[in-house]
């Protein structure tokens, strides 16, 4: 009513002039927002693109306007996920690349050619419940080579392509690098913890060079593979599992899992001009379990 009351006040010239002002002001914001949280013209690697949060990422990424570069040692569901992505309109190159082997983490790189990626997210990792007493030299190997030594090698070459001109990295560690949960994962903490302490050094070895750094700290969140353990759990009726899973669950401050969606949500802006002075950081995208 006191609006209404006001519009007497005012001739139709003036009223117009004041809603042009405002659509005028409102555009400028949004404008502003759009071209801050905007990809258009990088380029983005992505790791472990095949599926799940990898494929979410690639999926946003591809709305914010970037180009994209794509790893997976599945090609079939990189050659899938190309189809869809190219509706979005960007150019997308996909690369069948077994990332816990270092040859051919460098013949990738060493065959980019022309191509200057932008943003490098690390997102390709496994997680295999080992008895610590039964772990062999082989099976050790195998989750340090792709949870963390295949990070370090990106990084290595992503930092000497760039150069003075910078880039941006965001690596995918895990809330269980901070505080362990399930049993049989001592080989996966332990890599995962790796991710955390070679980003922060990242950040600060390269940082005035134009690099910026960051790590997530994923938990919970609903993926193909979470999902296959959790069918695997109920077919085998493995009892100390769905104990450990329901208390996780009950200590979920926001009930509930997250998607792989909300997780690359977190990522693109990492990778947008929104985070410009957000460097060496460590970010739960966990509904709160770290808090709790």
């Amino acid at each position: 009513m006191f609006t209404l009351s006001l519009l007497k006040y005012f001739t139709l010239s003036q009223l117009k002039w004041f809603t042009l002002s405002l659509a005028k002001w409102y555009n400028k914001i949004m404008n502003n927002i759009n071209n801050l949280i905007s990809l258009k013209g990088k380029t983005a690697i992505i790791t472990g693109a095949g599926v799940g949060i990898g494929k979410a990422i690639a999926k946003i990424f591809a709305e914010a306007g970037a180009d994209l570069i794509l790893l997976d040692m599945n090609g079939e569901s990189l050659e899938k996920n190309k189809k869809e992505l190219e509706n979005s309109g960007c150019r997308v190159d996909n690369y069948v690349v077994d990332v816990s082997e270092k040859k051919q983490i460098d013949d990738f790189w060493n065959g980019l050619g022309k191509k200057q990626p932008d943003i490098l997210i690390n997102n390709a990792g496994i997680y295999p419940f080992l008895d610590y007493l039964k772990i062999d030299e082989k099976s050790l190997a195998r989750v340090m080579d792709v949870n963390l030594n295949s990070m370090f090698w990106m990084c290595q070459h992503f930092v000497r392509l760039k150069g003075k001109k910078g880039g941006i990295i965001v690596n995918l560690s895990s809330i269980e690098a901070i505080l362990p949960f399930k049993e049989d994962l001592i080989p996966y903490c332990i890599s995962k913890s790796g991710v955390i302490s070679l980003t922060r050094s990242l950040a600060r070895d390269y940082g005035k060079m134009g690099f910026r750094a960051n790590v997530i700290l994923p938990g919970a969140i609903k993926t193909p593979g979470t999902k296959n353990l959790a069918r695997e759990v109920l077919n085998k009726m493995q009892f100390g599992m769905m104990k450990i899973g329901y208390d996780f669950n009950q200590r979920l401050p926001l009930g509930r899992w997250g998607s792989p969606e909300e997780l690359a949500k977190v990522v693109l802006f990492l990778s947008s001009d929104l985070a410009s002075y957000v460097q060496g950081a460590m970010i739960p995208v966990d509904g709160g379990f770290l808090s709790s």
